[in-house]
């Protein structure tokens, strides 16, 4: 009953049955005896209602009926509920007197409120700081509620040093530069909710961030600084400050402080971004680096886990250069050759297989579709023997196994850029032989379709010559297929295969082509794959008639076409030169072989002929040599 007759108090009002005079005579004396019901629902009921008729009343009414009456329920000795009744009271009441009123009436009940014994009366009080602030003015804000927020501020209990926090945060917008940073440093920053509060602080003073002073931007920053320091020390157990720079460095976590700590740190990153931004990019090294490196190193999981994510906006901006980047990092910003690929980051390629394989595992199917994307890239970047071995078997796996197509076409694209930059034509010819018969020639429909697939990029990457040599006659046998959809799904293809030929050099492939779609005409039973049929002929029939209407489009499409076959000769050209190189090393390391082995022969026999020379040289055949010398001189 008591919710009904708020509600219908209420209702009277905003649909203005009464007049105001009428109203406050007759109701507003019952809204302020319900006010302080036990009931806290029914409670609420009320002063939602008293709140709404606020509004509408006088400032006579209001003064005598309200204000004068809430100087004793403000008062300690009333009840929990009548001070919390009084607080919002009285942040609805700022707005409806002048300043000089507030100041003499209303702001001694708010210092008092500000004090209570009770947290919950504090905390209550302090949200209602903000509205009590627009209805007195910068001047009085600065005087009054700043130097209560900064004192609830170091509130023992949590909530009312967050609300205070909160508070300050939505004032922002009324403070020059001169009262921001001093009030923001002053007030104690180690409480781990106030640091979720930072990004909001940047967001409401980005714009009197550029007129502050050197000094009180250090005091800002020494406070961001704080907050993730507080806790730890190093192994000496001092704090450890970086050189040329007021900001205080926050070593590895060797002790904890208190159980939230961690939670302190972890925190930390949600106003990284802010404070990078508040430092500005080109000093951010200087001041602030130490800060953002030791929290990225910390020794707990989760703090290093927290500023990871915080990176989001990083990965965000770099990833539509992410090729570019990789390269830098594997070429170290020089255009060197591909044997020194992968040197300076060895651990790239382990790092790439193991979060494809995340992606692969999670239920993020559009983050495994973007990484496979991202993937073809690769061939700038690694040696084609990493990517053969690593990574093109891997896109074949995940196109016959995987059950999102979006994801199967995305690795079938990849496959296909990798096949198209492969140095080696032996093992290019064997993933040519695994497509045709793991797909084109599969036991499942499914895979079938997805050769289709795989063909159409196929044609989009290679040129028309190598599309017609390799694929052009397994995909015409799919006009054979038993299931229909792959059947109509050639069809649709038929007009992009046709493109690929040229006349005279093809002439016999189009004439099978031909023979294929007459045997669809003829021999196809099912009326959706006939009548795309018979829509695909039309459409074939016309691209015959627009060759010569079309001549100039036609030209620049061969033109692109002779520089892919240029690209692809180019490739067994440099397969060849490789060839031949290996084969002259070959030679000359056999060579070299060879000639040790001479050298060391010779030196061998010059050995046994110095121990004979000094076996001729002993007692035993020391007559011998002189009857030898005696017969010769005679």
């Amino acid at each position: 009953m008591q919710l009904t007759a708020a509600v219908a108090f209420l209702t009277i009002l905003q649909e203005e049955s009464v007049s105001i005079h009428t109203y406050s005579h007759s109701f507003l004396h019952i809204i302020l005896q319900n006010l302080e019901h036990r009931d806290a629902g029914v409670s609420n009921a009320w002063l939602e209602t008293l709140l709404a008729v606020i509004e509408a009343l006088p400032k006579e009414t209001i003064r005598h009926e309200i204000l004068n009456p809430l100087v004793s329920k403000a008062q300690l000795s009333q009840t929990l509920q009548s001070r919390l009744v009084s607080c919002k009271i009285l942040g609805k009441l700022a707005n409806k007197f002048e300043t000089h009123i507030i100041k003499r009436e209303i702001l001694p009940l708010v210092k008092s409120l500000c004090q209570d014994v009770e947290y919950e009366v504090r905390s209550c009080m302090c949200r209602q700081l903000e509205h009590i602030a627009q209805g007195i003015g910068t001047d009085l804000t600065k005087n009054v509620v700043l130097p209560e927020l900064v004192e609830l501020a170091r509130d023992e209990g949590s909530s009312v040093r967050l609300a205070a926090f909160e508070t300050l945060v939505n004032l922002l917008e009324m403070f020059d530069a001169a009262v921001v940073p001093q009030d923001v440093s002053s007030a104690d920053l180690m409480i781990h909710p106030l640091s979720l509060l930072y990004g909001a602080i940047h967001s409401h003073s980005l714009c009197i961030v550029r007129e502050l002073r050197e000094g009180h931007r250090r005091s800002a920053l020494y406070a961001c600084e704080h907050e993730a320091a507080q806790g730890h020390t190093s192994s000496l157990g001092r704090h450890c400050y970086p050189k040329d720079s007021n900001l205080m460095c926050m070593k590895c976590m060797h002790t904890y402080y208190g159980a939230h700590t961690d939670d302190n740190i972890s925190n930390s990153h949600s106003y990284c971004r802010a404070m990078i931004a508040f430092v500005d990019p080109k000093n951010f090294h200087l001041e602030l680096y130490s800060t953002f490196f030791c929290l990225c190193h910390d020794p707990e999981v989760p703090v290093r886990y927290t500023m990871a994510i915080g990176l989001y906006e990083v990965l965000d901006a770099l990833i539509s250069h992410l090729p570019e980047i990789l390269e830098l990092m594997t070429t170290g910003g020089e255009n060197s050759g591909s044997e020194s690929k992968l040197l300076t980051v060895p651990d790239l390629i382990p790092a790439l297989t193991t979060a494809e394989q995340r992606a692969a595992t999670s239920l993020k199917w559009r983050t495994h579709e973007k990484l496979l994307q991202k993937y073809a890239c690769l061939p700038h970047i690694i040696s084609s023997d990493q990517i053969y071995y690593r990574f093109l078997h891997r896109m074949l796996t995940i196109i016959m196994t995987n059950n999102v197509l979006p994801v199967q076409k995305a690795a079938a694209r990849t496959l296909c850029v990798y096949l198209r930059y492969n140095r080696k034509q032996e093992q290019r010819h064997e993933v040519i032989q695994k497509l045709i018969e793991q797909l084109g020639q599969g036991k499942s429909y499914w895979n079938r379709l997805r050769f289709l697939d795989t063909c159409e990029f196929i044609m989009e990457l290679f040129s028309k010559s190598f599309f017609c040599k390799y694929f052009f006659l397994p995909v015409l046998e799919l006009t054979h297929d038993p299931v229909a959809n792959v059947r109509m799904k050639l069809c649709y293809l038929l007009p992009k295969v046709k493109s690929t030929l040229k006349v005279p050099t093809d002439k016999h492939l189009l004439q099978q082509l031909e023979l294929c779609i007459r045997k669809l005409l003829c021999q196809e039973k099912d009326k959706d794959v006939l009548t795309i049929v018979k829509r695909t002929v039309l459409e074939l029939d016309r691209m015959e008639i627009s060759v010569d209407a079309f001549q100039k489009r036609f030209y620049e499409n061969d033109l692109l076409d002779q520089e892919k076959e240029r690209e692809e000769q180019l490739l067994l050209e440099m397969e060849q030169l490789e060839k031949e190189k290996q084969q002259n090393e070959g030679r000359s390391i056999s060579d070299k072989i060879f000639e040790k082995k001479r050298k060391e022969g010779k030196k061998s026999k010059l050995v046994r002929s110095q121990s004979f020379s000094t076996q001729a040289l002993h007692p035993k055949y020391g007559n011998i040599d002189k009857c030898s010398k005696y017969v010769f001189f005679e």
